[in-house]
């Protein structure tokens, strides 16, 4: 809270004026002074003492004609109200002058802004001037404690009005006028709005503030002829936000559920009387409550990135969507607005939005707000992100079941195409939030667990429409990936014993769980064993993430389709070769296999999502500007790509753990050096790489560990099961 120190303006001006009087005496004595003794031959040290005094006597009085302006400003102003005491009159004055300037900028602006709200366009012209105070907590409070809720609904409103006027009369100047301005104020109204409906931040307002908004928004407002509902116009303010600073949880609590609330009421009846014969016939369509930009028919006048649907059609925005908008930049925000169950309600919000609400969110056809909001609130590593990941799996999969049945060949088909097309938007942030999560693919499948409500069949389904996106397949594979390179990570090295457990980073009970043979000390027997148990284990996920794939592209007529792209590129670089973020050991030749790969810049990325590590890992080992794996240029299906990249992961964990320390090197093309070590990867041609992974193979031991994971990966009867196809195991190759 901002302190005020009580001024009389009248001794104010006067200090102000002895303070600047005694600077000027004081440096006139010091100049006199120092001539005196320097003529004198003396010390003149005193001199420069005194200068000092004077120097910090004119900070002083500089400081206090600043203040002394502002006081004059404010009064002029009005800005700051007196108060009389048997002592006399007093102003009061923000003790920090940014705060005093915050305070008499933030009202000139709200001023500024509710003088536009009436349509004054030179008032307009004027708040244009403070756009760049808007990151200023003091002059933030001041902004909208002078506009109030009620002022920063109605400025919205009457910009949509001015604008819709000026197209009705064709007049273009004053168009492209009220269009730039209005997008500026309505950016400066988004990032004051964030600041003071967060408690985290200095400028917040309240709770007070945030309800009375909501009270607004539901309230009825006129600009002109013109009425409108509150939220239509609060709506533009939450499209122009560019997510810095975010919304806060506080403001989705009471403003965004509220939002959600009211459109319900407001459209329950004619969305139930849409579902039915007679409403599917003569109106059909779930239509929300549009924004004033789409209500006006404004376009992209106020919101640039508006979406059209095709040529020739408005672009028309909704007050929900907006509100998604706004909710997307912050984790805490979406969840706030997505993990709720209102009064009254038997579905959760999030439910409700993919259920009950889809249809609205069909009639626009503009699905960037919610699926960035849905990808933004399920892809988290919390308990909240989990729990909403699980729900809209669910959700998603009860729907997108009755889409798919078996075909007259045994493969997947799909039997209504109305559901699969509806669904279709949800792809993407579908394949993000299973990738996120991607640890329950193991527990669903290996152990028959659940993620909530979601039963391994449940999960087939999801999966059904998640890899029928492209990107949406790419994030699962990279996910799982991840998954099985951090599962090898956790292999102990050879040669691991109570002796040395501690300096490698294990307890020494760790030894005793991974010596298989029970003679005290881990060798490559035992390695070899667990990397086999951790082999198949991996596998099965990647049966389901591919072989679901692979029917979805069937039913949808796409049986030959080549492999991805994507998995080309990971083969490619060489994805499978990241080494494990913080790996408790490396052996002998892997460090210099990786060379500056295992550098200080690479382990800060420890507990980095898996595709930002992958991201920047990938760019470096394909900066040489040529593919280290020539295998990518030969792939015919995705199942191929899959065992490249095994293979790859294979060889990198025998590599990291010590297992190929003791073979022979000699005359290798891969090896360079004496005594020879691996050259590092980004350095290897593709000819020397496909070396390393043949002795690898037949030096290494790693042949029987790929006939393990080939074996387990290519058996496809528990997706069959799941899917409800029962057909033969596909022995490989193909589509």
């Amino acid at each position: 809270m901002t302190e005020f120190t009580g001024v009389k303006q009248p001794d104010f001006d006067t200090m102000a004026s002895k303070h600047t009087e005694a600077a000027r005496r004081l440096e006139e004595l010091a100049q006199a002074l120092h001539s005196e003794l320097q003529s004198a031959g003396l010390d003149p040290s005193p001199a420069a003492r005194l200068r000092q005094l004077a120097g910090r006597v004119t900070t002083q009085a500089e400081d206090l004609r600043r203040r002394q302006k502002l006081v004059h400003e404010l009064q002029r102003q009005k800005v700051t109200f007196g108060r009389s005491t048997p002592a006399g009159s007093f102003l009061e004055m923000p003790d920090g002058l940014e705060a005093a300037k915050g305070l008499l900028d933030g009202t000139l602006a709200g001023r500024a802004a509710l003088n536009a709200g009436d349509g004054d366009t030179r008032a307009l012209a004027e708040l244009e001037k403070y756009v760049s105070r808007a990151g200023d907590a003091e002059f933030v409070k001041a902004f909208l404690g002078t506009l109030g809720a009620r002022g920063m609904t109605q400025l919205p409103g009457s910009l949509a009005a001015q604008l819709r006027d000026a197209r009705a009369h064709e007049d273009s100047d004053r168009v492209a006028q009220l269009s730039g301005q209005g997008r500026k104020a309505l950016r400066m109204l988004s990032a004051a709005l964030a600041k003071a409906t967060d408690p985290k931040n200095p400028a917040y307002m309240g709770a007070g503030f945030t309800k009375e908004l909501a009270k607004e928004g539901r309230a009825e407002h006129k600009a002109g002829d013109t009425k409108y509902l509150g939220y239509q116009a609060q709506a533009l303010i939450w499209r122009a936000h560019d997510g810095k600073p975010p919304f806060s949880k506080e403001f989705m609590e009471i403003v965004g559920r509220d939002v959600i609330v009211y459109e319900q009421e407001q459209r329950k009846d004619q969305w139930a009387a849409s579902q039915d014969l007679l409403g599917r016939t003569f109106a059909g369509s779930q239509i929300p409550i549009f924004d004033l930009a789409g209500s006006f028919g404004l376009g992209t006048l106020l919101r640039p990135e508006a979406y059209v649907r095709s040529p020739g059609m408005r672009a028309e925005s909704s007050v929900v969507d907006d509100l998604f908008h706004a909710a997307k930049s912050s984790r805490e925000a979406s969840q706030a607005l997505l993990d709720y169950t209102p009064a009254g309600w038997k579905q959760s919000v999030l439910d409700y939005l993919l259920t009950t609400r889809w249809g609205a969110a069909r009639y626009l056809g503009d699905y960037k707000p919610i699926r960035d909001m849905l990808v933004t609130a399920t892809t988290g590593q919390d308990a909240t992100s989990r729990k909403l990941a699980a729900e809209m799996i669910k959700v998603v999969a009860d729907d997108v079941r009755g889409a798919f049945g078996k075909g007259e060949s045994g493969n997947l088909e799909i039997k209504n195409r109305d559901t699969f097309d509806r669904l279709e938007p949800l792809r993407y942030p579908l394949g993000r939030a299973i990738a996120a999560n991607i640890d329950q693919l193991s527990r669903l499948f290996l152990n028959h667990a659940t993620f909530g409500k979601v039963a391994p069949q449940d999960m087939s389904y999801a999966l059904a429409l998640a890899t029928a996106d492209d990107a949406g397949f790419e994030e699962l594979v990279r996910a799982q990936t991840e998954h099985m390179r951090a599962a090898l990570g956790t292999i102990p090295p050879v040669g691991l014993d109570a002796s040395n457990a501690e300096r490698l980073g294990f307890k020494k009970s760790d030894v005793k769980k991974y010596d298989f043979d029970g003679d005290g000390r881990i060798d490559k027997a035992d390695i070899l064993q667990f990397l086999t148990d951790r082999t198949v284990a991996e596998a099965r996920p990647f049966t389901h993430i591919v072989e679901i794939r692979r029917q979805v592209l069937i039913a949808q007529g796409l049986d030959d389709k080549k492999a991805d792209e994507a998995l080309k590129t990971m083969v490619d670089n060489a994805i499978g070769l990241l080494p494990v973020p913080g790996a408790k050991q490396m052996g002998e030749l892997a460090t210099g296999a990786f060379g500056k790969l295992v550098s200080m810049e690479y382990d800060k990325l420890a507990g980095t999502a898996y595709d930002e590590i992958a991201k920047q890992v990938a760019q470096q080992m394909s900066e040489h500007g040529r593919g280290l794996d020539e295998a990518h240029q030969t792939l015919a299906d995705n199942r191929l790509a899959i065992e490249r990249l095994a293979e790859q992961m294979l060889s990198t964990a025998m590599l990291n753990k010590g297992l190929l320390d003791k073979l022979d090197m000699k005359d290798r093309i891969f090896a360079t050096g004496v005594p020879p070590t691996i050259k590092p990867f980004a350095e290897m041609s593709p000819q020397e790489y496909s070396q390393f992974l043949e002795w690898v193979r037949t030096k290494g031991g790693s042949d029987a560990l790929l006939d393990r994971f080939d074996g387990t990966f290519r058996r496809t009867s528990e997706v069959d099961d799941y899917l409800g196809l029962q057909i033969p195991s596909s022995p490989g190759g193909g589509g």
